[in-house]
């Protein structure tokens, strides 16, 4: 018995002994200043620092200047020009910060200063445009500046906006998004707010309390586009016109036939639980089975995103079948994954794509493009950015391939994983929608 309490003795002393050690190597290590040599800080690269009006970033990053050395030629960008995409690669090597919430707020303070600023006086619009409106639900959370930049690009007056926000956002997104919308009369914020949940029903409720404040709105919208903060257009305003006309009124959305790891999605009754990681709160499965679908409809699955008719819409909101059917998705897994393209294959809605119909992958839609790392090398070329959850964040060489590859819009764009992609392609599609204008006026002055 002696000899452990001696063993644990001398155990104790020699943990304290190692421990004071550590501690005095480590302040011994910082008074050197050793880790600047192994561990140099980074340099900073500043997103569109001159459309900062912080004070914060100003005082801050007052010694940062970028330089001529990273002015970037998009065109040899979009041509893959080693030395260009060279110089892309040596900018994410640094610590990339872009503007925050607040920059987003001081910016819009003054909308007349904010509009010409951002030249929304300079933007091209067609007289086929102005009859073609297209509007657009924005359900997002975070990164005001992002959301900024989306609306930036996708903007035309005739266009009209609801963006709702996630009342979980924090309140200097709320203020950034609420500025950004008093500064156009098309813009607006959802007059129903909901408290967004990952693969809850609540995600399906904000889009549908845009669409529904869309159709009260004055403006008489052809379509309607759903995007999210980390999505970006791939081709003009004047080529979507285009492309939507070529629609005649059809749908256009993901759907298909249910694949067997889907099925318990909505066979089984889900209920929202708080969980230890990421999300917090999650639909989570239990052993209680459910009815099936009401009115004999036939289930699909597909994506959360969607190209719909105004008609189809107006039936969505006021049709008993559509109605019942979201009360009966209300406990399944992300049943925005089915709602969608599950009522677009109902018999004689606007729109309709036959049940008998062949399925309508995310590859086929041209809604929105994701590239998912299990098919990279498959489907399409290898992410040159990076991932998040199985999805490519694009980096600047998939320019021409993006704007190549015939979808209307993509997901995930990410100004801190590389912003050079997100200043090349909206200085492409400004080129495109001058071109498109151009040629539009030629074939009218010919005929």
């Amino acid at each position: 018995m002696k000899t452990f309490k001696c063993c644990l003795k001398y155990s104790l002393q020699k943990k304290v002994f190692v421990l004071f050690l550590t501690l005095w190597l480590f302040s011994l290590l910082k008074l050197l200043n050793v880790g600047k040599i192994f561990f140099p800080e980074r340099d900073i690269y500043l997103v569109e620092y001159s459309l900062s009006t912080s004070a914060f970033v100003r005082n801050r990053y007052t010694h940062v200047k970028n330089d001529a050395g990273y002015d970037i030629n998009c065109s040899a960008i979009h041509e893959q020009e080693p030395l260009e995409i060279g110089k892309s690669l040596e900018i994410r090597r640094k610590e990339i910060i872009d503007l925050d919430d607040d920059d987003v707020t001081a910016m819009t303070s003054d909308c007349k200063i904010y509009q010409t600023l951002r030249s929304y006086h300079q933007k091209l619009v067609s007289r086929e445009e102005k009859r073609f409106p297209i509007a657009y639900s924005l359900v997002v959370h975070k990164d005001a500046i992002m959301v900024e930049r989306l609306i930036h690009t996708i903007y035309n007056q005739h266009n009209i906006y609801c963006i709702h926000y996630d009342r979980k956002s924090p309140d200097t997104f709320k203020v950034a998004m609420n500025n950004l919308a008093k500064c156009f009369s098309n813009i607006f914020i959802a007059s129903k707010l909901e408290t967004v949940q990952y693969a809850h029903i609540s995600r399906l409720q904000a889009d549908l309390n845009c669409l529904s404040d869309l159709l009260r709105s004055s403006v008489q919208w052809k379509y309607v586009i759903n995007l999210c903060g980390q999505d970006f257009p791939l081709k003009s305003n004047s080529q979507l016109v285009s492309e939507l006309k070529k629609l005649n009124g059809t749908n256009m959305l993901e759907t298909v036939r249910p694949p067997h790891s889907k099925v318990e999605r909505f066979t089984y009754h889900h209920e929202l639980k708080q969980v230890p990681y990421e999300y917090m709160s999650l639909p989570v499965r239990t052993n209680i089975s459910k009815e099936p679908p009401p009115h004999n409809i036939e289930m699909f699955v597909g994506s959360a995103y969607f190209v719909l008719s105004r008609a189809f819409v107006s039936y969505v909101l006021n049709s008993s079948v559509a109605q019942d059917f979201f009360i009966w998705s209300k406990d399944t897994y992300s049943p925005d994954e089915h709602f969608w393209a599950t009522l677009t294959r109902v018999p004689g809605v606007p729109g309709e794509i036959p049940r008998s119909a062949q399925d309508v992958s995310d590859l086929q839609s041209k809604t929105r493009l994701v590239k998912w790392n299990y098919h990279e090398g498959l489907f399409y070329p290898s992410c040159t950015g990076s991932h998040l959850r199985s999805v490519c964040i694009y980096g600047a060489a998939e320019l021409r391939w993006l704007i190549k590859d015939g979808h209307w819009f993509a997901n995930k764009f990410d100004s801190k994983v590389d912003p050079v992609l997100i200043k090349c392609l909206t200085e492409k599609l400004e080129e495109q929608q001058r071109e498109w204008m151009t040629l539009s006026s030629g074939k009218k002055n010919h005929g």
